[in-house]
């Protein structure tokens, strides 16, 4: 018999040897275990005698919390791992000096002058919340923090520092307190007021799953059952297919790829590939891989165009004006990185049949790097209620959204009558969507129908991605607001698209994300007399985070560090709205968003396994070829991507850190921890920790 743990010999239940104790069994089940007690020993029997059972049955509840104790010590580890290696790379942000300023020298994503001027009043703030803090310090120190010491109290004190801490003290009350009271109050209304359209829309999303509303094609409402049976019956529109990109040289394969695979009659789609690259080596790669899909047999054609005026505007309109374009029914546009399924085409074109009106089908995007890093999670939580909600929503109830500019399925008559593509904003997407919807045109959303695609894995890149996404909205309501006035749509329409489509969800919400949450609270801990209350702080914020994460139920661990970073962005998107709405610095600039291409080398191995010959018999390329290519990295004669440190973010996170330091003067739990936390949010994306981190 083998030797016991606990006494001279072991056999079946640990402790119910020879020796006596209290039986215990531990069950060791990688990773978790057990500990359950079994009956103690009946009375008068020797296993229930004396203190020596006693002490055996302390030394097995002594081994079972060492075996907690060491794990709990692997936990440590692992975090104090982490909390080294985050703090290695922050040194190395420091030691290397590369800011956001020397980033704008060659790849400008604002003006120069506004970041300064921005930077500048960041700066000043910060400044003296320090010296107010340092003040503070010394008053509490006297005692001076007490609710009953008032500035005629503190006259009666002798010495210079009471009575200029009863001047500042008279200062807060009678001349910052009400102007500062008076913007937080109307900052919780505007909060409000967005909070309210959130809970509405989410109201909407479910009403549409408890109903089962979708949009259904003529065809297969009439009987047939299928989605795709509207383009079952050997009717197939002529359909032009355009691929706009820049100097994409990452993601092109895989997106021509799969947009060659479509499962459409090949003389009924044509492929234009829009090529606005300025680096000679893609734009040669692109044309290669356009004339190899050409000899498959493939109608696709390759267009470059050496000046880029307009941007992608200006590349799809010159697309438009090709002569064959007026044999084709419907345009599709796809970006340089969606790659869509094969039945693309079958699923969203019969929805146009027998509807004359439709001048818009909008699939969903899904992402194939969501999971990359913590920046992509966030994203994805993002978009995910913006496609599954307020799309979704918005197309159901009053058949108008902002077209996402990809994925989606224009009627040609419709882009014509709306005037087409124009050039005055960075968001050509929402100006024709909104001139297409004052013209009378529907738009149906399929949130069924999902197009792969990629999110940008850098906080350098999605920075630069919300920029132009939030100032250009900005830029296009100064534009249009007389006619959307002089328009012959619904009075109701004109006020959704005036006061909920531009006013609230495109300057409202990063007005108040960046005035409630980044100024006022920290000047309330400085000027305690202006009050903002914690349910404006904790409650609702943290309902609103819940709704926003509900269609990305995946994601409900990360909910802490989604509401904390998107009060962080709202600085990037603050700065974006202004600049949009006063024309200032690079409200006209465009910035292809970069692509890392992490989606090719899974997708392409993918289509070799489904052996993608039986879509279409001599249309598929040499997809071994590719995929072997994909695996060898390319060399690029482009600089090097580095992480940078973002000024803005770091001083609004020295600022909160202050003011969360302050807030403890006055015992506020809930705004110093959120202060604090919000605080060190700012920090990580100062220092560049969230997205891709670059050796």
């Amino acid at each position: 018999m083998a030797p016991s743990w606990w006494g001279r010999s072991g056999g079946g239940v640990v402790g119910n040897g020879s020796g006596g104790g209290t039986p215990v069994v531990v069950k060791m089940e990688n990773p978790n275990w057990s500990i359950s007690e079994m009956e103690p020993a009946p009375p008068g029997s020797p296993a229930a005698a004396g203190k020596d059972a006693r002490g055996k049955n302390a030394r097995q509840i002594t081994w079972v919390l060492l075996l907690k104790a060491h794990r709990a010590a692997g936990r440590l580890t692992g975090a104090a791992s982490a909390a080294l290696a985050v703090a290695s790379a922050a040194r190395r942000r420091v030691a290397a000096g590369r800011t956001d300023a020397d980033a704008a020298a060659t790849a400008p994503g604002e003006s120069t002058a506004m970041r300064t001027r921005f930077y500048g009043c960041i700066r000043v703030f910060l400044v003296l919340s320090l010296l107010l803090l340092a003040v503070e310090v010394a008053a509490y120190l006297q005692g001076w923090h007490l609710e009953d010491v008032t500035a005629s109290s503190l006259l009666a004190v002798d010495g210079l520092f009471a009575a200029g801490y009863a001047g500042w003290m008279r200062v807060r009350l009678d001349y910052l307190a009400p102007p500062l009271q008076f913007l937080t109050n109307a900052c919780v209304v505007l909060f409000l007021v967005q909070s309210i359209d959130r809970l509405v829309l989410c109201l909407g999303c479910f009403w549409i799953k408890f109903k089962g509303i979708k949009p259904v094609p003529l065809a297969a409402a009439g009987g047939k059952g299928d989605v795709e049976a509207g383009a079952d019956d050997g009717d197939f529109p002529m359909v032009l297919v355009q691929m706009p990109m820049c100097n994409e040289r990452e993601v092109y394969q895989q997106s021509i790829g799969a947009v060659c695979n479509l499962d459409w009659p090949r003389s009924n789609f044509l492929i234009q590939v829009l090529d606005d690259s300025d680096d000679a080596t893609t734009s040669a790669l692109i044309k290669e891989e356009v004339e190899k899909w050409q000899r498959e047999g493939v109608r696709i054609i390759y267009r470059h165009r050496v000046i880029r005026d307009g941007y992608k505007a200006g590349n799809l309109k010159s697309a438009m004006n090709c002569s064959y374009v007026k044999d084709y029914e419907f345009v599709v546009i796809f970006d340089a990185d969606f790659q869509p399924q094969a039945d693309f085409l079958k699923r969203t074109v019969p929805h146009f049949k027998g509807k004359d009106d439709v001048g818009l089908v909008q699939a969903r995007w899904s992402f194939v790097n969501k999971d990359e890093n913590l920046l992509t999670r966030l994203q994805n939580v993002n978009l995910c209620f913006h496609f599954e909600v307020e799309q979704q929503v918005n197309g159901a109830f009053i058949n108008f959204f902002g077209f996402n500019g990809t994925a989606g399925v224009w009627r040609i008559k419709a882009l014509e009558d709306s005037g087409g593509w124009m050039e005055r904003t960075t968001v050509e997407d929402m100006d024709i969507a909104v001139r297409a919807h004052l013209k009378g045109w529907k738009f149906l959303y399929l949130n069924d129908v999902e197009c792969q695609c990629e999110l940008p894995e850098s906080y350098e890149a999605y920075r630069k991605q919300q920029h132009r996404w939030h100032s250009g909205p900005m830029q296009l309501f100064r534009l249009c607001f007389v006619d959307i006035i002089k328009s012959k749509i619904g009075f109701w329409k004109k006020c959704n698209l005036i006061f909920l489509f531009f006013l609230l969800r495109k300057l409202i919400l990063p007005f108040y994300s960046f005035t409630l949450f980044c100024v006022i609270l920290p000047m309330t801990m400085f000027v305690p007399e202006a009050e903002l209350p914690a349910w404006v702080v904790c409650y609702i914020p943290a309902t609103m985070s819940i709704l926003n994460i509900l269609p990305a139920p995946k994601s409900f661990p990360f909910i802490v560090p989604y509401l904390l970073f998107e009060n962080t962005m709202s600085v990037t998107k603050f700065n974006a709205m202004i600049s949009g709405l006063f024309q200032l610095g690079s409200a006209y600039e465009w910035v292809v968003t970069k692509k890392s291409g992490r989606s090719s080398e899974g997708d392409l191995v993918g289509l070799v396994e489904k052996h993608s010959k039986q879509q279409r018999v001599g249309s598929a390329p040499n997809l071994d070829a590719l995929t072997k290519e994909e695996s060898n990295p390319k060399k690029d004669s482009k600089k090097k991507k580095h992480n940078r440190i973002y000024r803005k973010e770091l001083a609004l996170s020295f600022l909160l850190l202050t003011a969360a330091a302050r807030s403890l003067l006055s015992a506020q739990g809930i705004h110093f921890y959120f202060l604090m936390f919000q605080g060190v949010s700012f920090l990580v994306v100062g220092l560049d920790l969230i997205g891709e981190q670059v050796e």
